[in-house]
């Protein structure tokens, strides 16, 4: 598996990165309205005249040539148009509006549209993922007007090797799969949560050079248990419950065996499964097939970058990350997966292979081994009696009383409840045993995280480290340290 792993990393680095600065020749075995459909080599009117003449779209189009540039141009122009027309509008209607008009764009020219993305990624990013993306996946069968990527289906078993070769790439690279079950903090959106492979793609794409014509989103619907989406008729999944068990596990088998017989080197991405599967699926294949979950290993990855990082800011040595007490709200498929990764990290800093600092909280409180039908994912980090006896806790203690007694240095959310690092947590803060002490609120959309930045400044104190999963405005430290002292004559 590691040779596969090593050969898939070969082959993306090997790959040409793509660039929209000047869009390359390409080999088109089309003709005709055929090339303007196709939004992979349609320029719209930046055909030239010999190109029109030889590909048969002279009178298809326009008689001006408007170059790539000027196309760029105006774009831009009726995006700011857009921008003013929708000034004082909701939030929700304004980022939706313009989710379309990128939308319409990436229908039609996606040379184009990536370039777009590039140059003004800041901007954009917050429109093609998170936040806009929660919200797009929530009214994605009204918003339908063009498929993109794959659709396999519970309706497809036995039929899914012959599917795999009616994508018209012959290369993939890079391949993001969802189930729908858990999008986001918004729970079982169906085959709606599409959205979420495709906006991944575009930021890999945006962000990293991957080359648009060889990346694959796939929806792999198997049902859902949303009765709203089954009582939708705009709804465009299976109007069925979720397949389990063996059931579940033979379609999501034939599709990655599909894939891995097409494109062995591709990377299989899978993304918002619900915490079972995740889990499941990840120690079922990641031996096999070249892939890897993003809730359970990307989030990890970036969450232990930032523990590691607050470590650092509080000017001590990063073997010193095995005395950090950690508070993790929030026992889903991410959690867990921050959790295993940071006691891994423990581990290879020669550090003891328990877990006396970490503590661990899901919906009914504190999570200890006395708690009945406990998660198997989560008995590693549940704590033993012993453990919390001198902290004065017990099973299924409240988030305050934790912060409390235990102090953290690092308190993070994933829980994908807004605002439950409430005033009173965050207060709480304050006490912690640390010089820094950290605030991670992970869980997306924005409405979902755990709390909002300027909060955190204000109520725990202007020396915090704070991230989020969201983007979020920036904070005035001088504006907070006033409302800081304030709070403290509060």
């Amino acid at each position: 598996m590691l040779r596969a792993a090593r050969s898939a990393a070969s082959n993306l680095r090997g790959t040409r990165r793509f660039s929209t600065a000047i869009p390359s020749p390409s080999i088109v075995h089309k003709r005709g309205a055929d090339i303007l459909h196709d939004p992979w080599f349609n320029k719209d009117t930046g055909f030239p005249m010999t190109e029109r003449d030889r590909l048969g779209l002279r009178g298809l189009l326009p008689p001006r040539v408007i170059s790539f540039e000027q196309q760029y141009e105006r774009f831009m122009e009726s995006f700011h148009s857009l921008e003013k027309n929708t000034e004082g509008q909701p939030d929700s209607v304004v980022s939706l509006a313009k989710w379309r008009i990128l939308n319409r764009l990436h229908d039609r020219n996606e040379t184009l549209y990536y370039r777009v993305l590039i140059d003004n990624i800041k901007d954009f990013a917050p429109i093609i993922y998170t936040p806009t993306v929660g919200l797009v996946c929530q009214n994605y069968s009204g918003l339908f007007r063009r498929p993109r990527g794959m659709y396999f289906s519970a309706k497809d078993k036995g039929e899914m090797m012959s599917m795999i070769f009616n994508w018209p790439s012959t290369q993939v690279d890079m391949i993001v799969l969802t189930d729908g079950s858990r999008i986001l903090g918004l729970g079982d959106l169906g085959v709606q949560g599409i959205g979420i492979p495709i906006g991944k793609l575009d930021m890999y794409v945006a962000a990293a050079g991957i080359n648009p014509q060889r990346v694959l989103p796939v929806m792999l619907d198997v049902g859902t248990n949303n009765q709203k989406l089954l009582e939708d008729p705009l709804y465009l999944g299976l109007r069925q419950p979720r397949l389990e068990g063996e059931e579940y596990l033979s379609i999501v088998d034939e599709f990655v065996e599909a894939v891995h017989a097409r494109w062995p080197k591709a990377v299989v991405q899978f993304e918002d499964f619900q915490a079972k599967w995740a889990f499941e699926t990840l120690d079922r294949y990641r031996k096999k097939f070249c892939m890897f979950n993003d809730d359970i290993q990307g989030t990890a990855g970036v969450a232990l970058a930032g523990l590691l990082g607050t470590v650092r800011a509080q000017g001590r040595p990063l073997t010193d990350f095995a005395n950090q007490k950690i508070v993790v709200v929030g026992a889903g498929s991410a959690g867990l997966g921050v959790l295993k990764m940071a006691l891994q990290a423990v581990s290879r800093m020669g550090g003891s292979s328990a877990d006396p600092h970490f503590f661990l909280l899901d919906k009914n409180g504190l999570i200890t081994k006395h708690r009945k039908d406990i998660d198997l994912a989560a008995l590693p980090f549940a704590k033993a009696q012993h453990e919390i006896e001198e902290l004065g806790l017990q099973e299924g203690a409240g988030l305050l009383e934790v912060v409390k007694k235990v102090k953290p240095h690092v308190l993070l959310g994933l829980s994908g409840v807004g605002g439950i690092f409430h005033e009173e947590v965050l207060r709480a803060m304050r006490e912690s045993d640390s010089v820094r002490p950290a605030i991670f609120a992970m869980s997306n959309p924005t409405n979902n995280a755990e709390c909002c930045p300027l909060d955190a400044f204000k109520l725990a104190g202007e020396k915090i480290v704070f991230a989020s999963g969201s983007p979020f405005a920036n904070v005035d430290l001088a504006l907070v340290w006033e409302l800081f002292s304030l709070a403290l004559e509060t």
